[in-house]
């Protein structure tokens, strides 16, 4: 008789007879799919905060599992931007942490960030595993793929959206959960710089999406940017790239001469001035034009304002920037000069192959907007980062963190 195969932990190498008994041995399990990935002892490291506003501690977590439809990205950088400050500070209604959970949602702890890129290293069931050991990047909404939005190609505001860093567990980690992964994955090619990657997930893909497929920018045209945080110095750095002409204006005289050093021709300084004073300097930068786009990405009492009183006859807004408090808008303006009013929200993966294209061709840098590094273990150093932004003492230039 042909003795039964047994597995290589049950008989001595070489041995081709039934083994002597030994005590029970537990057998490896069999070979599977790519997409299978064993659970793992190993833990990895995530910042993470208890109460809004509370202490960033950095903590050990168990190695994420991917979930159907989903991957796991190792990640390479991760961006600290103000939306992740807002949530912290407790503004944020899809943050609900710590006490404030409770049976309708929220969690007894949370892990910020959405701005990412790293390298795929599990991907569940349903998913391309084509994608495992590829650089990738993703929108800060992970799209769900199959809602009406998704399937007209507007993810960006897809009705039954997830976000990490909101919704979900962020990218402050060594892992990050990517849902609905075929969807929202974005592959980086290698020679393109780590934080520029991250970058692309929020900031950038925000301002270039609002100024070129909202407010169908044109070379030649004038831009009003209020605001010089992440965000605002992305919209310079994409308007001066397309031929644009930029007006920066800015509390901040640093953040003026870093929008400049970015490409910004003129620059306002909007400390102490009202809503139309700054609309007065602005069009003085312009000869006595108004700019035929504006964009707030700051979000403050009198940004809005400011824009909507720069703008030309027949221009047009893009709302970025959030805000505290609903605005009081000057309907009248809006109506009597056609302006228009865009918001912009990230943007759906499948719109990045251009943006990607130039970055590749180098005339899209958005790594030169981080101004330094921070590693994740750093908890202290970026806690100070984040109550500092909250406070308005925030340094000039884009954080960016390790793992």
């Amino acid at each position: 008789m042909t003795p039964r195969p047994a597995c290589r932990c049950c008989l001595r190498r070489g041995s081709t007879s039934r083994p002597r008994w030994r005590p029970p041995v537990r057998c490896p399990p069999p070979a599977r799919s790519p997409r299978w990935r064993p659970s793992s002892l190993r833990r990895v490291r995530a910042l993470q905060y208890a109460e809004p506003g509370g202490p960033l501690t950095l903590v050990d977590l168990p190695d994420p599992e991917p979930p159907v439809h989903g991957a796991v990205l190792a990640v390479e950088a991760t961006g600290l931007c103000r939306s992740d400050v807002h949530a912290w500070a407790g503004h944020d209604p899809d943050v609900v942490v710590g006490a404030h959970a409770g049976p309708g949602g929220g969690a007894a702890t949370h892990v910020p960030g959405h701005e990412l890129a790293g390298r795929v290293v599990a991907v569940g069931a349903g998913v391309d595993a084509s994608w495992l050991g590829r650089r990738a990047t993703t929108p800060f909404v992970h799209a769900c793929g199959s809602c009406p939005e998704c399937a007209a190609g507007d993810g960006q505001v897809c009705r039954d959206q997830t976000q990490p860093g909101f919704t979900t567990q962020g990218s402050w980690a060594d892992q990050v959960v990517v849902r609905h992964a075929d969807v929202n994955l974005v592959e980086v090619p290698d020679d393109v710089d780590g934080g520029a990657a991250a970058l692309l997930g929020c900031r950038f893909a925000t301002a270039y999406r609002g100024l070129v497929q909202r407010a169908q920018l044109r070379p030649g045209e004038r831009v009003l940017v209020v605001g010089c945080g992440g965000v605002g110095l992305s919209a310079v750095v994409v308007a001066a790239a397309l031929g644009a002409e930029v007006v920066a204006a800015d509390v901040d005289e640093r953040a003026l001469a870093r929008a400049v050093e970015l490409g910004a021709s003129a620059t306002v300084r909007t400390a102490g001035l009202s809503p139309a004073e700054v609309a007065d300097a602005v069009r003085a930068a312009g000869g006595g034009a108004g700019p035929a786009v504006s964009v707030d990405a700051v979000g403050r009492p009198g940004a809005l304002d400011a824009c909507l009183l720069s703008l030309a006859r027949r221009g047009r807004h893009v709302q970025i920037g959030l805000v505290a408090s609903e605005p009081v808008v000057e309907v009248s303006r809006v109506v009597s000069h056609e302006l228009a009013l865009l918001g912009s929200h990230g943007m759906d993966a499948r719109s990045y192959p251009e943006l990607m294209a130039l970055v590749t061709s180098g005339r899209l840098r958005p790594q030169d907007l981080v101004a330094r590094w921070l590693p994740l273990e750093d908890a202290a150093g970026i806690e100070a980062l984040v109550r500092a932004m909250d406070g308005g003492t925030a340094p000039v230039g884009v954080t960016m963190i390790r793992p």
